[in-house]
Parts: C-alpha cells; structure tokens; sequence
C-alpha cells in the first residue's frame, strides 16, 4: 500500500514524486515508455517568464515563473545556465515603446537578484546584430535560463528514487478502480508481459498529452476531455553566427520563435504553434512547419536558412488546459489541478497544462492537496536542495569544469565540457579514480565510453540507444550508424545479462 501511486514520468510526474518522496511518502510512479519521453523532452529547453504571456495579461504565471529561474538554476547549476537573448525591434510590428514595458515588467515582476537586467542594443555596433539583416538597427537585450530539459526529468526521478520512490519505467497503468477509499492500481510490465497490482492512498494522473487518454481507458470515464493538443515543432541548423547569446523574434503572425546556440556546433529554431488531433506518440514535424521556420528565419539572418541544411528536427505535442482560446498560441501555459472524490472513496488528481519552468510550484500545489487528504509528513523543501549533480554554487561551475580537466586530463575539452553540464559532480561518481581513456571501457563516438552507458543502464533507468542518445544527452547528433548500432547491441546484450 503506496501512499500515492503516480501515471506519468515527464516533468510534472517526476517533481511530485521527488517533493513527495522528500516529505516521507511513499510513492509509485510508473511510465509507459521512457522518462521525459513524451512533452517534457520536446521543448525549446528554456527556464523562462513568458515574456509573450504578458500579452495575454498572464502575470501570475509570468511573475511565478520569473520567479523559479534562479530557484532551478541554484537546485541545478549543471544543467541550469543564464542565456541573454536579443530582442531587435521590428519596425513593422510591436512599437519599440511596448516592448520597453514588457521587459521593464519582466525586469521587476519578481525573483531576479543574478541574472542580469535590460539594456537597449545598438546592433549596428554589437556582435549581435553581425548575423542580422541590415535593417536591423536597434534591439533589447534581456536574460532568462537555459536547461536541458530530459536531464531535468531524469535527475528529479534519480532524487526520488534516492528519497525511497519507486520508479518503474515501460510500465503502463491498464487499470484504475476505486476499493474502501483507496485505489487498485494494474501494472503492465511492456518488456515482459507481467502484469500486477499495486494499491495506494491516493493516485495523480500526470500523463500530460495522454491525461484524458487515462482517464477514459484506465478510471473508465467515459467523455473526458480537459485538454488542448498543441504542437510545437523544432528545427537544428549548423550553427548560424559564433556568439553565445540567443535571438527572440516576431513573426508578422503574432507569433514569436527563437534562435538558440545549441550543443557547441549548431543553432535550434522554434517553436511552432498548431492544434494537433491524433495519437499524442505519432507527432512529426511537418514539411509545412519546416518551410515556416527556414522562411521566419530569413526575414531577420544575412545568411538565408533553407531547408537542406536541417541536420534534426524534433516535434512534441503540448497538453494546455482547454480553457476555449481561439489560437492555439493564445491558450494558457498556466496549469490547472482537478480533485475527482474523496477520502472515503479514493481521490484522484488529474493535472492539465503547465510548462517546464514552474514544474516545481506545481508540484509543491499538488502535494498541499495531499497533504490535505493525507495528513502533513514533511515541510515544503524541494527548492532548498540540489538535484543530484548540481551541489556547487551557481557562479562556480567554470570551476567545477576546471577540476574535471584536473582529474581527468585525458578528456579533450569538448568531451569534458559535455560531460560536466550532463553529470556536475556525479561525474566523479561515474569515472571514479580513471586515470586514462582505457579504464573507461569502450568507447562508442563523441567521447560516449562504456563506463558512462553503463552508469545511465544502471543508475538513470536507460535501455535503448534512443534513450542516451537523445535523452541522456543529445550525442545522436553526432554519432554515425554504425555507432548507434554498436551501441544498441552492447545495451541489448546488458539487458539480456542483467534478466
């Protein structure tokens, strides 16, 4: 008997299990496919305030979310780091006055004490504006954070399970049923085909796009829809300029898209906006978005984007709250939590829309309502303490990279880099006392060895290259085929020893 059996394990999943597990209950999460698999793994991999949700007179959820940048950048610094994004002024669209008020109200609504303030940019003399077409003269220039967004996930289901959770990815709830106040919860094992029970006190349904898809299939509602499916789509480009600082632009459409250095070599663009019907699993980006996102770009870089030189592209649907917007770019970020039954029958919370940034208020609201129906364990504490990796101050992670190069000095910076955003201090768990390439094993590409894929079979709950390759990190990128199949034997063959 769990106290609270949890669907689920993107971001919202994992932080309620990490914060609840933390407080001393017991918990169960189970997954269908792989952590951060779905909507969590999909974004434009930033910790923002939604400056574009001003607009839409969202400040609670602007000012909560300003608010939890350096909350996760400080629980973090290893997957967590300040970006500074350039805004040019577009004469043809907003007036240059309200976007001074929008980061003027991004500036001051809350929370910033290290991230950098606004300044004006004349981009006729700054670096930033070398890439820009000519006709842009003027910009603003703002902060918000960059986060590796599958790593996020990961590293609050490793913190769980540390706390005592239980994790069981490729693990699908076939049914839900209510028994004397409390729920019967049917496991099916995918790998193996086993089925079993567990029960618990309490269930929450964090299945993001698939949270009616529960509801319906699982608990036996029969018409349930809460959600709005919206699609955004990503596109990678070599990279198109040689700064570190990341563009914000307007689209004449209203809409607004980013360009973001990415993983040393390339540039990410996106993101699109669009309803989306069908199996939440069979998302793709469309010919339609790619021509989208390649012209958009044109309008502002010297060097035009075409759709040849797109080297990945990644698609994901959204599950927003369907609260009746008439653009899917209008519908709200913001998320909504909804109690089904009681104590005496066994009460269910469903959990609609949200966004990456303020996974963790989330969590801390949804654990008030357990705490209601449960009775109080522990006090609010997962902004206080580091996920795993991250235990060195926010200022300190050049420092950190230093002694990386120090214990390991046969790493060549690329690798050493890559490694130490991955793992921050849990890289010297996972190397131990290597003193050269060799005592890591084999090693499959890009500086991957078998000491780290064994780490993340292990300790990270992977089992497929797709998993470490474009979850764990975003090596796919980089390795060839024969590579990836390489690496796909050796996590077969592991899987097969460890069964």
């Amino acid at each position: 008997m769990y106290d609270i059996a949890i669907i689920g394990g993107g971001i919202n999943g994992c932080g309620i299990a990490r914060d609840a597990a933390g407080r001393g209950y017991s918990v169960c999460l189970a997954e269908m496919s792989d952590l951060a698999s779905g909507t969590s793994s999909w974004s434009t991999k930033l910790i923002h305030g939604g400056l574009r949700y001003l607009e839409h007179y969202e400040f609670r959820l602007v000012r909560e979310s300003l608010e939890e940048r350096e909350v996760l950048w400080a629980m973090a610094p290893h997957i967590v780091r300040p970006l500074r994004f350039i805004l040019p002024h577009h004469s043809g669209l907003r007036p240059a006055w309200l976007l001074r008020l929008g980061l003027f109200l991004y500036d001051h609504l809350g929370g910033r004490k290290l991230l950098p303030p606004t300044r004006v940019v004349d981009l006729t003399r700054d670096a930033a504006g070398e890439p820009l077409r000519d006709i842009f003269r003027k910009g603003f220039e703002y902060s918000d954070c960059w986060v590796d967004d599958a790593r996020m996930v990961v590293l609050n289901a490793r913190d769980a399970a540390n706390r005592g959770a239980d994790i069981h990815t490729r693990t699908r709830v076939v049914k839900a049923v209510r028994e004397a106040g409390h729920w019967r919860v049917t496991l099916l094992d995918l790998a193996t085909g086993a089925e079993r029970e567990i029960e618990a006190r309490l269930l929450v349904n964090a299945a993001g796009p698939w949270v009616d898809k529960v509801l319906s299939e699982a608990a036996g509602w029969n018409e349930a829809r809460n959600v709005r499916l919206v699609q955004g789509s990503h596109i990678v480009v070599p990279k198109l300029y040689d700064h570190d600082r990341c563009y914000i632009f307007q689209n004449p459409d209203g809409r607004i898209f980013f360009s973001i250095p990415y993983e040393q070599d390339f540039t990410l663009i996106g993101t699109t906006d669009r309803d989306y019907e069908g199996d939440p699993g069979a998302v793709a980006i469309t010919g339609e978005e790619k021509a989208y996102l390649c012209k958009a770009a044109g309008e502002y870089f010297k060097q035009p984007v075409k759709v040849e030189d797109i080297v990945w592209s990644y698609s994901g649907v959204r599950p927003l709250f369907d609260d009746g917007a008439s653009k899917a770019q209008e519908a709200t970020r913001d998320y909504v939590l909804r109690e089904d039954g009681d104590r005496a029958s066994g009460v269910l919370i469903n959990i609609f829309g949200g966004k990456l940034t303020t996974y963790r208020r989330l969590a801390n609201s949804v654990l008030g309502k357990i705490e209601a129906l449960l009775g109080a364990k522990g006090p609010e504490w997962s902004g206080g303490e580091p996920l795993p990796g991250g235990d060195f101050p926010v200022l300190e992670f050049d420092a950190k990279l230093r002694a990386v190069k120090q214990k390991y000095p046969f790493l060549d910076d690329r690798t050493a880099l890559r490694l130490t955003r991955q793992y921050g201090t849990l890289l010297f768990e996972i190397f131990g006392d290597a003193i050269d390439a060799g005592s890591l094993g084999r090693d499959f590409g890009a500086g991957l060895t078998e000491a780290e894929v064994r780490y993340l079979i292990e300790r990270e709950w992977a089992v497929t290259a797709e998993d470490v390759l474009w979850r764990r990190s975003k090596l796919g990128l980089r390795l060839d085929k024969s590579q990836i199949a390489a690496l796909e034997t050796f996590m077969s063959e592991a899987a097969t020893r460890a069964a």
